[in-house]
């Protein structure tokens, strides 16, 4: 049972305590092994003293105490120059906010804020900068991170390795950058956050579909970044995105833990505080006349919202949206969507042929929604024997036990 709630505290607590450690000493792998230290320090003294009143505060001090030597025994100092932190007690919490520092973690001051934009340095490529932070913030492994970029996973690996190298051989700074440079790193950073919703969303490696822990960071992340450019319209209308996705949240699962498919949720029970704050930005963001691609998907997140039911969804006008999303930001993935908003307007034959095409490329040849999505427009025209066929690959691709489960159901319908 002990062990069941360390592995939440883990979960939960992990990135908080991560980026103050990078905080103080500007080093991941240092920051990491100290915290890989502590945790299993935990699983020594915890089970026999009792959990400390602040578990991450705990954490905290004997990583850095872990650190402190490591450093030690390297013989040099840390890249940052921060006062030591009073070691007196594992227990200790100088800050009140669980960090042990003497740092405000209000506002732009938030170490997991400063954390994104040190990982989103322009002097770091771009897809290294979405693995590190993914790896930092989610604590996603780099099998994940791998998955997520439909590569190999020694690809992954090399690419953390030269990030981190290049943070600390650099001296990048841990910090929010001047205002003049938020637009070089604007982009990278939303998209961080965004891809630390999806996690939270349709998490890929826990035995239930979300993970309300990165949600709900996400979001929070997502507030700070109004906080610090409320006049960005992307800005906006990233935070209006989480907030329409997160508003369904409740209904995508039921009572057994099974995936309900957005046609069959109850929208009775969606969060409607969290709709009209959602369409509030999006009208806010629109209202700039600087079209972007989180505009365009928030736009389409609304139109769902506001469909008191889902035949009254207008589907012409969000297959419009994707087409625009597809000229924005081109992608497999998001010409997948377009199929299959397609399929949705104008019937499934029509997004059957756009699928078809897309599965004879590479991209998304290993993407279990591609096949999921291929299946569903075959069970729909009652092509049976071949929707079996591609939900039975895309079984065999699935990870999370939720969709997996949703797609034995459908396969059940299919007969044979």
């Amino acid at each position: 049972m002990l062990t069941a709630i360390i592995d939440q505290i883990c979960r939960t607590q992990s990135a908080r305590v991560l980026a103050g450690l990078i905080r103080r000493f500007g080093d991941f792998d240092l920051a990491e092994d100290a915290l890989q230290d502590a945790f299993a320090q935990a699983l020594q003294v915890w089970p026999e003293r009792g959990l400390p009143d602040n578990p991450a505060a705990w954490l905290t001090t004997v990583a850095q105490r872990r650190a402190l030597d490591q450093l030690r025994s390297r013989k040099r100092g840390p890249v940052y120059t921060d006062e030591p932190p009073d070691l007196a007690s594992p227990d200790t919490d100088t800050s009140g906010d669980g960090e042990a520092h003497p740092a405000d973690t209000s506002g732009v001051e938030d170490d997991r804020l400063r954390l994104v934009f040190t990982c989103c340095h322009p002097a770091i490529s771009p897809q290294a900068q979405t693995a590190l932070a993914l790896r930092t913030l989610c604590g996603l492994s780099t099998r994940e991170i791998a998955h997520a970029f439909f590569e190999p996973e020694a690809t992954t690996a090399q690419r953390l390795v030269r990030a981190k190298r290049k943070i600390l051989d650099a001296r990048i700074p841990y910090a929010v950058p001047a205002r003049e440079d938020l637009p070089q790193r604007l982009q990278t950073v939303l998209g961080v956050v965004y891809l630390v919703f999806n996690e939270g969303y349709a998490a890929t490696e826990t035995p239930g579909l979300i993970r309300l822990d990165l949600c709900a960071e996400a979001i929070r992340l997502a507030r700070l970044l109004v906080e610090l450019m409320p006049d960005e319209p992307e800005v906006l209308a990233l935070l209006a995105l989480t907030l329409l996705h997160d508003a369904r949240r409740a209904t995508r699962m039921n009572a057994q833990g099974q995936l309900v498919p957005l046609e069959e949720q109850d929208r009775s029970a969606w969060n409607q505080v969290g709709i009209l704050e959602g369409l509030a930005l999006l009208d806010a963001a629109l209202a700039h006349h600087r079209r972007g691609p989180y505009q365009l998907q928030a736009a389409i997140a609304a139109l769902h919202a506001k469909a008191p039911r889902a035949q009254d969804t207008d589907w012409k006008q969000i297959a419009a949206l994707y087409g625009g999303l597809l000229r924005e930001q081109p992608s497999a993935v998001v010409e997948l969507n377009a199929a299959v908003a397609l399929a949705m307007a104008e019937g499934p034959q029509q997004g059957l042929y756009w699928i078809d095409r897309l599965a004879q490329r590479e991209e998304l040849r290993h993407y279990h929604l591609l096949h999921a999505a291929r299946a569903d427009l075959l069970r729909r025209l009652g092509q049976f024997a071949e929707a079996r066929a591609a939900y039975a690959t895309a079984l065999q691709l699935v990870r999370s036990d939720a969709e997996r489960s949703y797609l034995l159901r459908r396969l059940g319908e299919c007969g044979g």
